[in-house]
């Protein structure tokens, strides 16, 4: 069977061998509900506290700060509209280059009386500076914004923009789904500096869909969001998805056993891309900031993303035209609209997002592979013209 070069790891990630054998089990034969009284209950109930210890372990927090949520769109959720609910209605800032999960749970705040304000980004997808400032001075009382971006990969120094944030007593929460697996993350010094919480996934690091955490500090208090049976500490009831937790447990594990060595294996290969991109005359986004080291984002000018993402779909090679979240919009990015990118050049967009299962062999055929997609299209606008 044919099997397309998978290059759109940001979106979602292969299931590790490891992962799949320990959730199988309880795929078969066990079928206990963690919250039964009985011993397949018991057993259940031992399954989730395991893969909760390894999920915190993995973040540098205590497992009663973990709570299991079905992906990290819940997680966000969980957070912001659960913060809020706790206080009174003031200011949100969030930043312009947030997931939508992020972006939409804040301006649905709007009509709860909150106010909401982006944060601005630099050219390069940086958290714009002096934007950060002047909106601290209006204190804001929730204050989210990412570890790294999804489309970008660009990396923003959460510790220190929390830290500025405690002068104002704001609280702050971080996604950090793209990050996990592919940064260190410490969640006892991240929350020593003014983070209050974070949100992960599973399916971003070889683990399952269907499991995900939000890392709270147990001092923060959070509505609720599904209510009914009281499960994870009573923040989020429903019967846990214990075979994608198990999982879950799993994936973090070998994330963090993996992380420095995959970060140095994948930078040499994201370099190796970008600078044949470049030759091939490729703009590449956000080069000059600091990136994870699997993400590559570019554009040739007058060639349209949704159909470059095509024709190399075609050509044997899974790659993504911005962000899988929001592929049914055919505007630009909101994330290059943030960052001044020009429209026309923000529609050919064409994201690359590398992983596991890629090899330093696969690089040179993609490169000849773009290089005569690309010619072919140019001169199929040329004829058109």
């Amino acid at each position: 069977m044919f099997q397309p070069v998978y290059l759109d790891h940001n979106a979602t990630t292969p299931l590790a061998p490891a992962v799949l054998a320990a959730m199988l089990p309880w795929l078969e034969n066990l079928c206990g509900n963690p919250s039964s009284r009985h011993e397949y209950g018991r057993r259940a109930r031992q399954a989730v506290d395991e893969a909760r210890q390894q999920v915190a372990a993995a973040l540098g927090a205590h497992p009663t700060e973990v709570i299991f949520t079905s992906g990290g769109s819940e997680a966000n959720n969980l957070f912001i509209k659960g913060a809020a609910a706790c206080r009174q209605a003031g200011l949100i800032a969030v930043s312009a280059v947030e997931h939508p999960s992020v972006l939409e749970a804040a301006a649905q705040l709007t009509t709860r009386g909150w106010r909401l304000c982006p944060i601005g980004v630099d050219e390069a997808g940086r958290i714009a500076a002096a934007d950060y400032q002047r909106l601290l001075q209006e204190k804001p009382a929730l204050i989210s914004v990412m570890a790294a971006n999804n489309e970008t990969g660009v990396i923003h120094d959460i510790a220190a923009l929390a830290s500025a944030a405690r002068a104002v007593h704001a609280t702050f929460h971080s996604d950090v789904v793209q990050a996990f697996g592919k940064l260190p993350l410490d969640f006892r010094a991240l929350n020593a500096a003014g983070v209050h919480a974070l949100s992960v996934a599973a399916h971003k690091i070889n683990g399952p869909k269907g499991a995900a955490a939000l890392i709270v500090d147990k001092r923060l208090e959070l509505q609720p969001q599904i209510t009914g049976g009281g499960h994870e500490r009573g923040l989020r009831s429903g019967t846990e998805n214990l075979p994608a937790i198990v999982g879950f447990g799993v994936a973090a594990e070998l994330a963090a056993q993996n992380l420095s060595a995959q970060a140095a294996r994948l930078r040499g290969l994201r370099q190796r891309l970008e600078s044949g991109l470049a030759a091939l005359g490729a703009h590449l986004f956000a080069v000059d900031a600091e990136r994870l080291p699997n993400t590559v984002y570019f554009a040739f000018a007058n060639i349209d993303g949704e159909t470059l993402v095509g024709q190399l779909d075609r050509a044997g090679y899974a790659v993504a035209s911005g962000a899988a979240c929001s592929s049914a919009n055919p505007e630009p990015s909101h994330v290059l609209r943030a960052m001044g990118v020009a429209p026309e050049l923000a529609r050919g967009a064409v994201r690359l997002s590398l992983g596991a299962d890629n090899e330093a062999a696969q690089i040179d055929p993609f490169l000849n592979t773009v290089q005569a997609t690309v010619g072919r299209l140019r001169g199929l606008t040329a004829i058109a013209a």
